[in-house]
Formats: C-alpha cells, sequence, structure tokens
C-alpha cells in the first residue's frame, strides 16, 4: 500500500533564526541551506527578504543556487513585502511567495488594531497581487488556533478565491491541544468553499510543549506540508522539531500510513552544524539529537540493551547519523555494563579483578557522578591488569596571555615501554596550543574534530566535563575528561580520544616513541 508522502518545509532560516542570539551571516545561511537539501527538504524558507539587506542576499544566492529544491519567499501581506519576496526568489527553479496576516480577534485589536472586513480585504488584495508574479502562493492566518471558527472559514474561501494554493494555519503561540487543533483542520476542509483545490500546512510552536503532537495531529487530519525548524529552534520555545516529527512519522509509519523523504543519516549532521551556526546548544534530553538520546546509566537498562538493544531502544542512533555511544558509567551502573567497557578495551578481566574494580568504580561514581573511560583504565591498571592505554598524561603546563600566543607543555608516557617525553606546542587560545604539544607524541595524523565543554556545578569549583572528538582516516573516536580545570579536563578527553585511535590502528601504535 502506498504511503502517503508528508512534505517537510524547512523555516529553519527564517522563523528558527529569530530565536535569540541565533542570528546567523548571509554565506552561514547558505551553507546550511546546502545541508537541508542534502537532507531532503521539499521547501526552503531562507529567510524574511524585506527585513535586511542581507537576509535579501541570501535568500536571492540560495534561490540561485539550489535549484532541485523549492525556495520560499516571506513575506507581511502588504506590496512592499512582497515585491522583495518575489525579486529574492526570482531565479528559483520551483518557489512559492508566503504572506501572512493575523486572524484572530486579539491581535486585530491589540496589534493591528483593524476590524475583520478590514484584514479580509488586504487579505484578498495581496493575494491577488502577489498571484501575478507566482504560482504557488501561501496564505497564513497567523493566530489561526485562537482565531473564530466563521471568521476563518471565510478568511480562508476569500484568499483561495483570489489564487492562494497553500493554506497554512498556524498555532503560532502554542497554545492549541492537539484533539483541538486537528479538529480545526477538518473543521475549515470541510466548511471553507474551495478548501479540496488546495493544500494544507501546520505551523506550530511550542510553548506547552506540544508541537510535535500538534504537527501529527494537523496532518492526520488533512495537512500536507509540515512547518518545522532543526533542532526546533525559533520564536520563545521555538518551533515544531524537524528531527522529532520526522522520526514520530519514521518510527509509526506502518500505522499512520505516512513517510517522508527525509535522508535520516543526515540527521545528526544536520543538527550539529545548526547547532554551532546558530550558537545554541542542543539540550542533553532532546528526542532524538540530545545527548542523553541513546545513552543509559541505570544498570537494569544497560542490562538489557547489551542483550537486546529493543528493550530500551525504539530508533537506530547509527541510521540517523549519531556516533555509538551507548553505555555511560555512574553510579547507577552494574557489573554487567563495567565488563562490557572494560572488554571494548581489549582487556578481559577474571572475577576478582572485576570485583576489585567495580569496588573503586563505585567509590569513584559517587563522589564524581560519572566515571571517564580515562579514569576507568586507570581503575583497571591499578587491579593489575595490563594497561589498556598506551599514552598517559603526567603533567601540563599553560601558559597565558592577552598580547602574545599561548604556550603548552605536556610530559607523556608510553605505558608500554615506560619511556617519558615532554612536548609543547602554541596556539591562539589555550586549547589550541595544548592539541598542538599532545597531538606530536601520537604516533598517527589525527584531528581534533569536536569539543563540548559543560560545568557539573554552580560554584567556583565546579567540575569541568570535556568531551573531545577526534577524527582519523574516516573514524571518529570520542572520549571525556572531568577536572577543576577545564584545560586538563580537555587535554585528559583529547589524550584519551587519541588512545582509542591508537588501539583501533595497531601498527601504528607500534611505532610509537617518545623522542624529547
Amino acid at each position: 500500500m502506498t504511503k502517503r508522502q508528508i512534505k517537510i518545509f524547512d523555516t529553519t532560516l527564517r522563523d528558527g533564526e529569530q530565536a535569540p542570539g541565533c542570528s546567523l551571516y548571509p554565506e552561514e545561511k547558505v551553507r546550511i541551506a546546502r545541508q537541508l537539501v542534502k537532507m531532503g527538504v521539499d521547501t526552503i524558507e531562507p529567510g524574511f527578504p524585506i527585513s535586511s539587506p542581507g537576509d535579501f542576499a541570501a535568500v536571492q544566492q540560495i534561490s540561485r543556487e539550489l535549484q532541485g529544491v523549492e525556495i520560499c519567499g516571506f513575506a507581511r501581506a502588504v506590496k512592499i513585502d512582497i515585491d522583495a519576496a518575489v525579486k529574492a526568489t526570482q531565479d528559483a527553479a520551483l518557489r512559492r511567495i508566503h504572506m501572512f496576516i493575523s486572524s484572530s480577534d486579539i491581535h486585530l485589536d491589540f496589534q493591528l488594531r483593524k476590524t475583520r472586513e478590514q484584514v479580509l480585504a488586504e487579505a484578498r488584495q495581496m493575494v491577488a497581487y502577489a498571484k501575478q508574479f507566482c504560482e504557488r502562493i501561501e496564505f497564513t492566518a497567523m493566530d489561526s488556533s485562537r482565531t473564530g471558527r466563521e471568521y476563518l472559514y471565510e478568511l480562508v474561501e476569500a484568499v483561495i478565491a483570489e489564487g492562494a494554493t497553500i493554506i497554512n494555519l498556524p498555532d503560532t503561540v502554542g497554545y492549541a491541544m492537539p484533539e483541538d487543533y486537528g479538529q480545526m483542520f477538518s473543521d475549515v476542509r470541510k466548511h471553507a468553499r474551495g478548501a479540496d483545490k488546495v493544500e494544507f500546512s501546520t505551523h506550530c510552536h511550542n510553548d506547552l510543549g506540544l508541537a510535535v503532537a500538534n504537527s501529527l495531529a494537523a496532518i492526520r487530519n488533512g495537512a500536507n506540508y509540515v512547518e518545522v525548524s532543526v533542532n526546533g529552534i525559533g520564536e520563545r520555545a521555538g518551533n515544531c522539531s524537524l528531527e522529532e516529527i520526522v522520526m514520530a512519522i519514521e518510527t509509526h509509519k506502518d500505522t499512520l500510513n505516512m513517510e517522508t523523504g527525509i535522508v535520516l543519516e543526515e540527521i545528526y549532521n544536520t543538527s550539529t552544524m545548526v547547532s554551532r551556526m546558530m550558537n545554541m546548544p542542543i539540550a542533553f534530553n532532546k528526542p532524538v539529537v540530545g545527548r542523553n538520546a541513546f545513552q543509559h546509566e541505570s544498570g537494569i537498562h544497560q542490562d538489557g540493551l547489551l542483550k537486546n538493544r529493543n528493550t530500551y531502544e525504539i530508533m537506530e542512533p547509527e541510521k540517523l547519523g549519531i556516533p555509538r555511544s551507548m553505555i555511560i558509567l555512574g553510579k547507577h551502573s552494574g557489573r554487567h555494563a563495567l565488563k562490557h567497557r572494560i572488554g571494548q578495551y581489549g582487556v578481559d578481566l577474571d572475577a576478582q579483578s572485576l570485583e576489585e574494580v567495580y569496588a573503586r568504580f563505585k567509590d569513584m561514581a559517587d563522589e564524581q557522578k560519572h566515571v571517564t573511560d580515562d579514569e576507568l583504565m586507570s581503575l583497571v591498571g591499578d587491579a593489575g591488569a595490563s594497561a589498556a592505554e598506551r599514552l598517559s598524561l603526567v603533567q601540563l603546563q599553560v601558559v597565558s596571555s592577552s598580547d602574545r600566543s599561548r604556550v603548552a607543555s605536556a610530559t607523556i608516557r608510553d605505558n608500554e615501554s615506560g619511556a617519558e617525553a615532554t612536548w609543547s606546542g602554541t596556539g591562539d587560545g589555550p586549547i589550541e596550543a595544548i592539541v598542538n604539544c599532545i597531538r606530536q607524541a601520537v604516533p598517527m595524523d589525527v584531528t581534533f574534530a569536536d569539543l563540548e565543554l559543560y560545568s557539573l556545578s554552580a560554584s567556583e569549583k565546579a567540575t569541568g566535563e570535556a568531551t573531545v572528538t577526534v577524527s582519523c582516516g574516516t573514524q571518529t573516536y570520542k572520549s571525556s575528561g572531568l577536572d577543576v580545570d577545564i584545560l586538563f579536563a580537555t587535554a585528559k578527553a583529547f589524550l584519551s580520544a587519541c588512545n582509542q585511535a591508537v588501539r583501533a590502528n595497531p601498527n601504528a601504535s607500534q611505532s610509537v616513541s617518545l623522542m624529547a
């Protein structure tokens, strides 16, 4: 049975960028737009052309470059906005003009200070005006979810009569409940004349945490397009999250009889790119792409996952392009998870040694909440097993200055030979200096790919956590470090990730040579 195709309308670069602190340079918009195309979105709304010369230029360049995706020009229902949207998108192979005007009484009375009749007349005139330039016209009745039904029917009928081809009924302030929002689509499609000749779109905000649920209610009641943003960014609490609704549909596609054209493997890359460029960190507990979405600390969960992933996971992170990091070692972890993690480092402990490591591990986890791989391997070494980490950090010193390069020096030990050597490096910042220093001791070409820094408490004595990802060839390796000194935490995490690369490349590991 052919599944119904739900079209993904991405407004990350328009509504998403309106979130405080998320402003992008035009060239950054272009880069994200390219990634959105790679991920398979159907329509991109690259910006608000009338809002600034930079936004106009970005929409224009994206329209010219990305010919295989529909480009949407956003505008208020006024001529100057429509003219800017038309001009900015004129080189697009596929395009639509998207205009909006408020429809709820609270907006009309206090924001627009206009009557229903005035708004109805303006909507008619502006849709007719835009229709001269573009066949595909999307009309948004802003704040639809708080608009009286009879007036909403009248407004929708009027713009359809003037040539609107897509009707968007947004939950602009995130007020609606799913059953009410879905019913609104059903009612408008049933009672508004001409509704059977147009497509419908849903645009939901997340003020009550219901954006995804409301969007699902809308598409189950006839919406063809769902308007979303990557990571759910946008005004106030944000928009319907692209990755969340796509995976909700994907996970239930057989019962919903729906599907999207999104390339799932590109979800994580897109999420990471948007987070970095917009300086908007992703919450640890964010569904689908959050740090904890596929990580488990509970011993009961870890045991079940190691036996069968489906016991506690409904999605496979690898299919979303997310590196697998399933087990987090903390005070709730059990022996099974501990043995599994140690085994991943090529160490097989007997029962007595495992108990000794487990006891020390529990003491450490109680004190600092969770235990990094580097610390775990130290515990293994203390128990008499052969050291799993080839290189270890003995000493680190970093010198910073406001008017010159930062300098780092590190003493590193080869745990197989026992040899130690001291290296030095410089950089514009202390972390760059540390990386340039330690990299010299690693017997292969590793690239510092990513760094996440977190404070684990609020006081001046807070422990810092650094999570570092390195790449070596086509493989990536990730590790964490904890310390009250965030630079030392970064150094430990970087060296631990490099040790993973060394273990994965045994031929290279034979060539480790610590010569000062």
